[in-house]
């Protein structure tokens, strides 16, 4: 039994040491979702966000675009994988909690 919790006590350290390493990436991503504009014949991108109620438009030239758009991408990936820890530490900590 001891070798059981041994290992489920690494285990949520692993997944407390994943999550800060993702919340710390996740703080230099940018947020939001790209938005496109026609005028005329010209196609103009934003990146729309949310701070607090204001939704902000922030220009991204076509240079930027797919780099924006792979750095949201990685975002959304990392969001879902912070979500899935989440779940697996509320777990561990509940084998964790029965033990004691």
């Amino acid at each position: 039994m001891n070798l059981i919790l041994h290992t489920v006590k690494q285990e949520k350290q692993r997944i407390e040491y994943m999550l800060a390493k993702y919340q710390s990436e996740l703080s230099i991503l940018p947020k939001g979702a790209i938005s496109e504009k026609k005028v005329g014949e010209k196609t103009y991108y934003y990146l729309k966000y949310r701070d607090g109620k204001k939704v902000i438009s922030q220009y991204v030239s076509k240079k930027e675009i797919e780099n924006v758009r792979a750095l949201i991408e990685k975002r959304r990936h990392m969001e879902a994988m912070v979500k899935s820890l989440q779940a697996e530490k509320a777990i561990a900590d509940k084998v964790l909690e029965s033990t004691i």
